[in-house]
């Protein structure tokens, strides 16, 4: 069977990114910088979510927190379909603050995988109307979906938890490739920053983190790649800037990752 594609549709709500996946493809771990919220339209996928393991069939409504490491794997050989949404995390905190449930940013999404009629209802409105019929969108009838939402899900799926920090010595090594990921860099590096030997750095930065020192690096090369497409600079020049040896090279990680090319990230968030 062929693999499918991964489509990332025009949604004409800042701070919200679309996307269209009927696929084969199984994902590496991996992780997103926003809220993401979907529906399962046909197959199923099994993944192993921060949130422990999961399985999501037709119907079920999936969930992402930012930075939670998850994989994504078809059930069976035909693949799966899902359509979902990536919500910046200034909405979802917005949202949660005029909800009075936070004063803070201390929250996530409860469930990885729900069945929830009602919020599959809100999700497929929100996504027609911002996504679908994009070329004739009305901002009052997209911000009031996105706020019937978000209202529901603060409700019934948003939990207060505490932000788990890494303890300092990993800390200080995962600062070291977030400062610039582009910067190449050895565990013998790392493991200086963090004051402990490379084989201590190498399990307890994959235990703390959810990947390993390389894979977390080449994740971080993909988001900056991203911002750098977003803000308008050319695939060349992004693969460039991100520490990627070429656009060849960031193509591959991306569709690893994501399952969409650059190309097709760029055209998404720039509106062509």
């Amino acid at each position: 069977m062929r693999r499918g594609r991964v489509q990332m549709p025009r949604c004409v709500i800042d701070g919200v990114e679309a996307t269209i996946a009927e696929t084969t493809h199984t994902f590496a771990r991996h992780s997103h910088d926003g809220f993401g919220i979907g529906v399962i339209v046909r197959g199923g996928q099994r993944s192993a979510s921060g949130r422990g393991p999961v399985e999501a069939r037709v119907d079920d409504v999936i969930t992402c927190n930012p930075g939670e490491v998850h994989d994504g794997s078809p059930l069976d050989e035909r693949g799966r379909a899902w359509r979902m949404l990536y919500f910046a995390p200034s909405l979802i905190f917005d949202a949660a603050g005029e909800l009075m449930l936070a004063p803070s940013r201390d929250v996530e999404l409860t469930q990885p995988v729900t069945h929830d009629p009602r919020l599959k209802m809100l999700f497929e409105r929100l996504f027609s109307v911002s996504v679908e019929h994009a070329a004739h969108a009305d901002d009052l009838a997209c911000e009031e979906a996105l706020l019937a939402l978000l209202g529901h899900v603060g409700a019934r799926h948003m939990t207060l938890k505490p932000r788990r920090l890494p303890p300092a010595p990993i800390a200080r090594a995962k600062a070291r490739i977030d400062d610039d990921p582009a910067v190449s860099v050895t565990l013998s590096d790392l493991a200086a920053e963090a004051g402990m030997s490379r084989f201590q750095l190498l399990r307890n930065f994959a235990h703390e983190l959810g990947l390993p020192p390389h894979a977390y690096r080449m994740q971080q090369r993909v988001m900056l790649a991203r911002r750098l497409i977003a803000d308008g600079t050319t695939l060349v020049d992004a693969a460039a800037g991100s520490g990627f040896a070429d656009q060849s090279h960031m193509t591959r990680a991306f569709v690893r990752l994501l399952g969409v090319t650059p190309a097709t990230y760029a055209a998404a968030v720039r509106g062509h």
